[in-house]
């Protein structure tokens, strides 16, 4: 007969969920404990064949480096890796982490406050990159950006997760989120001179199979539930773990946009 193993408590999933570190992108953490359906254009691919194209790349707000670690694997595999790429990090122990990970492709991270503008010169990069970006700063991605030069990233869309998000904090208002509409952002490239090449948008489905696993995911994106703890929100814990137990899987949606924009070639 087998043996039936009991649940982990509430307590020892949300001990776990708060003593896994957070710095990095790197979500293997949650194998098994909480899926996100990937968008179909497969960002990481996609970002490897701009590189092997380029010369010049600069990677913004690049977290932990995991993401062009993985691109510059793949575009180092067919020996068209750019001869120079830099990253800018705004979190201390991500730029600890990304400049170790990217030491053996010769990157040099760059400590730099996502709201600080880029110190790089004009028309320094060829290719402009970044997943997940807390907010594009469309004039200077445009000055960075050489004539003809390209912008390829992947952002979060507008009410992302936010099943997830009005658990705890309850309705929210459709402004909240509107600065991340894929619209705005596009005028907001226009407005600084770019020119919007390609822009596809997704609704994507995620599931929660655990509270250690929202716990995590809460201190991890800090932004998603400012000020998260366990303590502030005990109760709203204790309730969303009791419906996962007695119904399954908590369900939510992410938002993903892709933006390949291309700054004009100069006019002679």
């Amino acid at each position: 007969m087998p043996i039936d193993h009991p649940h982990p408590s509430y307590e020892a999933l949300v001990a776990e969920g708060s003593s896994v570190p957070t710095e990095g992108w790197d979500f293997s953490w949650f194998e098994g404990r909480a899926s996100e359906e990937r968008p179909s254009w497969g960002y990481a691919v996609a970002k490897a064949e701009r590189l092997s194209r380029a010369t010049a790349a600069l990677d913004v707000q690049t977290g932990g480096g995991e993401v062009l670690d993985f691109a510059l694997g793949k575009a180092a595999a067919t020996s068209k890796a750019p001869r120079l790429v830099v990253a800018t990090e705004g979190w201390p122990p991500n730029v600890a982490k990304a400049t170790a990970l990217l030491r053996p492709y010769g990157v040099a991270v760059v400590a730099s406050p996502e709201d600080a503008p880029l110190p790089f010169a004009d028309a320094a990069f060829d290719l402009v990159t970044s997943r997940h970006p807390v907010a594009p700063d469309w004039p200077e991605i445009a000055r960075v950006l050489q004539p003809g030069g390209t912008y390829f990233a992947q952002h979060v869309g507008p009410r992302s997760v936010f099943e997830l998000v009005e658990h705890f904090l309850g309705p929210l208002p459709a402004e909240q989120s509107a600065n991340r509409h894929p619209d705005r952002e596009r005028a907001g490239a226009e407005a600084a001179g770019l020119e919007v090449v390609d822009l596809r948008a997704e609704r994507l489905r995620v599931e929660f199979y655990d509270i250690g696993a929202v716990v995590h995911f809460l201190r991890k994106v800090v932004w998603m539930v400012p000020g998260f703890t366990v303590e502030t929100y005990q109760p709203q814990l204790r309730a969303l773990h009791e419906r996962i137990e007695s119904e399954g899987p908590f369900v939510a949606h992410s938002t993903r946009h892709l933006f390949d924009v291309r700054k004009p070639a100069s006019h002679a």
